[in-house]
């Protein structure tokens, strides 16, 4: 299976989430991240959605999501010409002994504290999947008592956009 990123633009409107996740559920797929929120356009939603499939049946997938009344258009996002992020707070043990370390791992990573506690600081840091992944492992000695991490949210890189032309309801171009 493969990872793959779609950015749909949807008409911002109650059900719309709901009716995407379950053309995905229906399939047997499992959403591995999902993102909403506002664009530029003013009634029109970004939703990124991440999910590990083969090629064809995500084909049949963004077929029928492009038949949804409510979806405007559908990208799929190549990795290496989008930028993707995600973000992490995390909460971790943190006594006299080990804060200061904790701080220069918080630095090399580019992440900043939020939070400080007498017994544990809550970290935000934002990047890809990987760096995340690299930072809780550097931070797992010290004692997670706890993490969120947001879906990704993604877009493709330089001047072209998903939504170059004003997108309309009636806009069922991909």
């Amino acid at each position: 299976m493969s990872r793959h990123t779609l950015s749909v633009l949807v008409e911002d409107t109650p059900g719309v989430l709901a009716r995407v996740a379950i053309l995905f559920s229906r399939r047997g797929f499992n959403i591995e991240s999902l993102a909403v929120g506002p664009t530029e356009v003013p009634q029109v939603s970004r939703m990124t959605i991440v999910v590990n499939v083969e090629g064809a049946p995500l084909e049949q997938v963004t077929k029928q999501l492009n038949k949804l009344i409510n979806v405007l258009k559908i990208v799929e996002l190549d990795p290496d010409s989008s930028v993707q992020r995600e973000i992490l707070l995390v909460k971790v043990k943190a006594d006299l002994e080990t804060r200061s370390h904790i701080l220069e791992t918080v630095q090399l990573f580019r992440a900043k504290v939020v939070d400080v506690a007498s017994d544990a600081v809550t970290i935000e840091a934002t990047g890809n999947g990987d760096k995340l992944a690299a930072l809780l492992r550097v931070l797992e000695p010290f004692g997670i008592k706890e993490l969120v991490k947001s879906g990704a949210v993604a877009m493709a890189r330089g001047a072209r956009s998903i939504s170059d032309r004003p997108v309309r309801s009636a806009d069922r171009s991909a």
